[in-house]
């Protein structure tokens, strides 16, 4: 996989591509996207695009850096997600230090997961990074709503905002799935078999709660034909239990528990 890959963002590809091979690589990006946009994925082809010396702006899938940030193991990349609810200041604190070392390749790189949910103090600190910047450090902070970062934060940042893509579709796809067996009145035994075949891990629990919620959105504001079949009331009420089910995913409650709990409240 490479940039390339993402073709329903192809005009931001073409963008950053032509930015990589001008050599202008900015020291901080927020990357915007849902569940269903992969900007995991696109997060790591991202790092191989600015390493790769074949195929710059791109990555070529097939060189040493390339081939180890598919494996991770790349040395000079580094990760933090949340940890509980959030992403906190000692994480930070230790990215910091991972920074400062010199890296064995051309620069080191950093991908925050869950950074929309770093405290303010974690942000605070990190903003002293972003003001000065480690030479040739490369910072990717992954967000569903950069709103919810700080806007000096999001001031030092080149917002990279995603849409969809084909895998994100597949997922769109079970998540429509799972609503029409909730909407056709299935049992709670038939929702559960559903949901298991399509949730594996947390994080495609996660992405499986972004599809449902933008169903159930989609209902509220009347873009759906099936509008007229919901009360406003009834909504908002789904939507605010798959939002506790996130908060019970990012606390590390067990997701099969979670998804199947919210099936119950809803009313499978």
């Amino acid at each position: 996989m490479s940039l390339d890959k993402f073709s329903s963002n192809k005009k931001l590809i073409d963008r950053i591509e032509e930015s990589i091979k001008c050599g202008k690589v900015f020291h901080a990006y927020i990357i915007e996207g849902d569940g269903l946009s992969g900007k995991e994925n696109f997060a790591r082809e991202l790092c191989k695009a600015v390493l790769c010396e074949k195929a710059p702006g791109t990555g070529c899938d097939r060189c040493l850096s390339c081939r180890k940030i598919d494996h991770g193991n790349y040395e000079d990349l580094y990760y933090i997600e949340a940890d509980g609810m959030s992403v906190k200041d000692e994480q930070v604190s230790k990215l910091q230090s991972d920074l400062k070392k010199k890296p064995t390749g051309p620069r080191n790189l950093a991908i925050i997961q869950d950074a929309d949910t770093m405290t303010t103090r974690a942000q605070n600190r990190l903003l002293k990074t972003l003001e000065e910047p480690y030479q040739g450090t490369v910072i990717m902070l992954l967000s569903e709503n950069r709103e919810n970062l700080l806007e000096t934060i999001r001031s030092r940042c080149v917002t990279l905002r995603l849409e969809n893509t084909a895998d994100g579709s597949e997922k769109q796809h079970a998540a429509s799935e799972i609503f029409q067996v909730i909407h056709d009145g299935k049992s709670f035994y038939e929702t559960k078999a559903l949901l298991m075949k399509n949730m594996k891990s947390r994080e495609e629990a996660l992405i499986l709660l972004d599809g449902l919620e933008r169903i159930y959105r989609e209902i509220l504001v009347g873009r759906d034909s099936r509008s007229r079949l919901y009360r406003t009331e009834e909504i908002c009420r789904v939507i605010e239990l798959i939002e506790e089910a996130r908060r019970d995913l990012y606390a590390k409650v067990n997701y099969q528990y979670a998804l199947k709990n919210l099936i119950l409240k809803i009313g499978g």
